[in-house]
């Protein structure tokens, strides 16, 4: 899984988030309402790939979620899937009055694990939650299929903003504790390893594989 992170600040970091999901399911409204706190009714659907940056404190640090909102288009997909690239964290959307988006959550799951790290951060999203009378999918259905295939689940709702700011939240909060673990990770195996030692006046240490916490390599000596 990769992070990014400013070089000149530790204080300041920056996570891709894709949004995906069946054409007119919401993803477009989720966005809006989460980044600008806005909803409009007659949103088009997007062609190709729209991002937005959105800042988070988390344990007093600023974390910078970068959302891009794909395609849902059958004809758009090719050109989307190389914006799963980097991806650290994802919605998965469907809508809940029209079991045809649910139905194709798996298809959507698989496209995500091939163009994604298996262990990407992912939140399945019931949305139009404010739509009851017209819903096709009930909270049980997609509580199952998120702990069948090991996600996040909650339902939104972009019109009244309901869970709109938990769900992004939520995913951000939690690659931000899988980022901070491999770091205190690579650490602990610094310490353990006594990596950095000094020898004939000079400083020798080892690159830290963040993956599995163990060193790989002398990277350089300075005097």
């Amino acid at each position: 899984m990769t992070f990014y992170s400013k070089e000149d600040s530790v204080d300041d970091y920056l996570f891709k988030i894709v949004l995906i999901g069946d054409s007119a399911v919401g993803k477009s409204n989720l966005l809006a309402r989460f980044a600008r706190n806005e909803f409009n009714p007659n949103s088009k659907s997007t062609i190709g790939v729209e991002f937005q940056t959105q800042k988070i404190q988390i344990n007093g640090k600023e974390v910078k979620a970068q959302i891009w909102d794909t395609a849902g288009q059958e004809r758009f997909r090719a050109v989307t899937s190389a914006y799963y690239r980097g991806a650290v964290g994802a919605l998965l959307v469907y809508d809940i009055t029209r079991r045809r988006t649910f139905d194709n959550i798996n298809r959507w799951l698989k496209e995500l694990h091939t163009h994604c790290d298996m262990n990407v951060v992912t939140i399945l999203v019931g949305n139009k939650s404010d739509l009851e009378d017209g819903r096709e999918v009930s909270m049980d259905e997609g509580k199952s299929l998120a702990e069948a295939e090991g996600l996040f689940f909650m339902e939104t709702s972009a019109l009244d903003s309901s869970n709109v700011n938990r769900a992004f939240q939520m995913v951000v909060k939690e690659i931000y504790n899988i980022f901070s673990r491999k770091i205190m990770m690579q650490s602990e195996a610094i310490k353990k390893n006594d990596s950095c030692w000094k020898r004939n006046g000079k400083t020798v240490a080892l690159e830290v594989d963040v993956e599995d916490g163990r060193p790989k390599s002398a990277l350089c000596c300075s005097s």
